[in-house]
């Protein structure tokens, strides 16, 4: 018996190129398998902007094309609308944006549909952080307890970026107790090994597949010895410090490692010119201009260029090549994972 568990990033508007690259593998997975990227997956995992494709894939019947105009501009705008406060300095002293606007786009988006709206057999997790008791939240259809929490809700307080959004309120059981919860990437920005760990408790003695999906990895420079000096001002201001919080690269060694070889394939590059990829998009998790999300589109269409094929035949269960890594910038290949 083989599991295949699907991990999604977070990373904002970042996400077009998550949803541009899935649309390429439903459409390849179709013509040449005859199914569904909803046909192969068991286990859906996202964190934040990764949580919106995860919980409109896994309990919704939103198509993966849908999923993928939800990142145009229109919506990009009226997520990311400015907050302009009287004498707030929007991220400074009170959240860059307002939270309306994202709110509006996800209850439209995903409806009423239920955690435990997951088809029989499959579920899904969504990483978020509860400030007041300092302790993540991963939201799961494996605890009874929340089958019943809304999906956007539940997508609304994985993103809520600090220093971006405000901090969502929402009851969570046992007690119904209100919790108030931040965007899961401050702990688990890439959630893989939230799932495996969920697929090795449910599925012991199953084989498992991992298509884990970033958004783009940041390559702006934080001057090393300026930092020395900085307070907490300048590390949000300078040092991109919730862009440090959510790297991704420790989850992604521990997850390559420990899954069986061949049976592992994480979608991620730099956001930089490499052969193959000339127009590369601002890494910013809120560029929204017409032109950055088109870049980021073409970074999905970039990573079906590279990793298509080999994800196609994972999904269906039938690879046979190496695990692979993120795109090497030099060759602007993926890297091939060799166990020590």
């Amino acid at each position: 018996m083989s599991k295949l568990i699907l991990s999604l990033d977070g990373g904002g508007i970042r996400g077009a190129a998550t949803t541009q690259f899935l649309t390429h593998v439903e459409k390849s997975l179709q013509q040449k398998h005859k199914k569904s990227l909803r046909d192969c997956v068991d286990f859906y995992a996202g964190t934040s902007t990764g949580s919106l494709i995860a919980l409109a894939l896994a309990t919704t019947d939103m198509d993966i094309q849908d999923i993928n105009k939800l990142y145009s501009v229109t919506n990009a705008k009226k997520i990311f609308a400015e907050n302009r406060g009287f004498l707030e300095l929007d991220g400074v002293n009170a959240p860059k944006y307002k939270a309306d606007g994202k709110t509006e786009i996800l209850k439209k988006s995903l409806g009423q549909a239920k955690i435990k709206d997951v088809p029989e057999g499959k579920h899904i997790l969504a990483v978020t952080y509860g400030v007041e008791k300092h302790r993540p939240y991963v939201i799961k259809s494996t605890r009874s307890e929340f089958q019943n929490l809304l999906s956007y809700q539940v997508a609304d307080a994985s993103s809520a970026a600090p220093t971006y959004f405000p901090t969502r309120d929402m009851a969570l059981p046992p007690d119904n107790e209100q919790a108030w919860l931040i965007d899961g990437g401050v702990v688990a920005n890439n959630p893989a090994m939230c799932a495996i760990a969920e697929a090795c408790r449910l599925w012991p003695d199953a084989v498992r597949r991992v298509l884990s999906i970033g958004t783009g990895t940041q390559t702006r420079k934080i001057n090393g010895p300026d930092s020395r000096h900085w307070g907490a001002l300048q590390w949000m201001l300078k040092g991109c410090i919730i862009d440090v919080l959510s790297d991704e690269k420790v989850v992604g060694y521990q997850a390559i490692t420990i899954t069986p070889p061949g049976h592992y394939i994480r979608v991620n590059a730099e956001m930089r010119e490499q052969p193959g990829f000339e127009k590369a998009p601002d890494d910013a998790m809120d560029d929204i201009s017409q032109t950055n999300i088109k870049r980021l589109k073409g970074m999905g269409d970039f990573w079906f260029s590279q990793y298509g094929e080999a994800v196609v035949e994972l999904l269906n269960n039938s690879y046979e090549g190496p695990s692979l890594d993120r795109i090497d910038p030099t060759s602007g290949k993926p890297i091939v994972y060799k166990p020590d």
